[in-house]
C-alpha cells in the first residue's frame, strides 16, 4: 500500500495520538511528544498499511523576514520502509514551505545527533556545518538564531553548531538503512557531538524558489 502522508495543526491532536506515536519505539516518550504538540504549529504523520511509520512536528514562519521550514522533532520507526517514509515526511515539508512561501528562497532548519539522520536535508543546498567548510558570519548567525528559536542558545556554541546539553527536546531522529554509506568526514564531525549527555548539531540548509517548485511537485505525483 502506498504511504499515506497527512499534516493537522498539533492542537487537534489527541491523548491516542500521542501514545501512538510514543509507540513507535523511536526516541521520544509521551513527555517529549506531548511538549511538542505544545511547541510547535503543524504535525505531519506517515503511515503504511494505516500503521504510523513516521511523525513529525514544525512550523513555518519568518526569521528576520527570510521564510524558515523549522523541525522541531522527527522520528521514524525503524522498518524497511524507513527511507520512504522520511522522505515522505520532508516532501511534505517542502510542500507546505510551497504554499506558503512562492517564489521564496527557504531555511530549513532541525537538530541532529547521528550523522545517517542528515538524509532527511540531503535536498538542501548550502548546509551548514559541513566537512571542509568554513562558516562565515552570517552561517553563524543562521546557527544562533535557530539555536534561539529551538531554545537552546544558553547551551550552544557558535563556532562549532554544537548544543552541549539540554538540546533534545527534539531532533530528527532517524536510522537510514544502510548507515555505513555515511562518509567518514560527516561522521568525524558528529564525534564532537554530545548526544549521551543530552548534545545536539544545529543544521540549517537552502531550498532555492526554483528547487521548492520542484520538491513540492514531486511529492504530490
Amino acid at each position: 500500500m502506498a504511504l499515506q502522508v497527512e499534516t493537522r495543526d498539533c492542537a487537534a491532536l489527541t491523548d491516542a495520538d500521542l501514545d501512538d506515536m510514543a509507540s513507535m519505539g523511536g526516541a521520544f516518550d509521551i513527555g517529549v511528544l506531548s511538549k511538542a504538540k505544545e511547541d510547535w504549529v503543524l504535525c505531519t504523520t506517515a503511515r503504511v498499511d494505516d500503521k504510523l511509520h513516521g511523525v513529525a512536528f514544525a512550523t513555518l514562519e519568518r526569521i528576520g523576514g527570510t521564510p524558515c521550514v523549522l523541525i522541531g522533532l522527527l522520528s521514524v520507526r525503524r522498518s524497511s520502509k524507513r527511507d520512504q517514509v522520511l522522505k515522505g515526511l520532508m516532501g511534505e515539508a517542502f510542500h507546505r514551505a510551497l504554499m506558503a512561501f512562492p517564489d521564496e528562497d527557504v531555511v530549513v532548519g532541525s537538530r541532529f545527533v547521528r550523522a545517517d539522520a542528515l538524509d532527511a536535508f540531503k535536498q538542501l543546498d548550502d548546509l551548514i556545518p559541513r566537512p571542509g567548510h568554513r562558516a562565515v558570519g552570517e552561517e553563524r548567525a543562521w546557527g544562533r538564531r535557530l539555536a534561539r528559536r529551538f531554545g537552546v542558545d544558553a547551551n550552544y556554541d557558535e563556532q562549532s553548531f554544537v548544543v552541549s546539553a539540554n538540546g533534545q527536546s527534539g531532533f530528527i531522529d532517524h536510522e537510514c538503512l544502510k548507515p555505513e554509506k555515511v562518509s567518514a568526514d560527516v561522521a568525524t564531525m558528529f564525534e564532537q557531538v554530545p548526544a549521551t549527555s543530552g548534545g545536539s548539531l544545529i543544521v540549517h540548509g537552502w531550498t532555492m524558489a526554483e528547487d521548492l517548485v520542484k520538491l513540492g511537485a514531486r511529492h504530490l505525483a
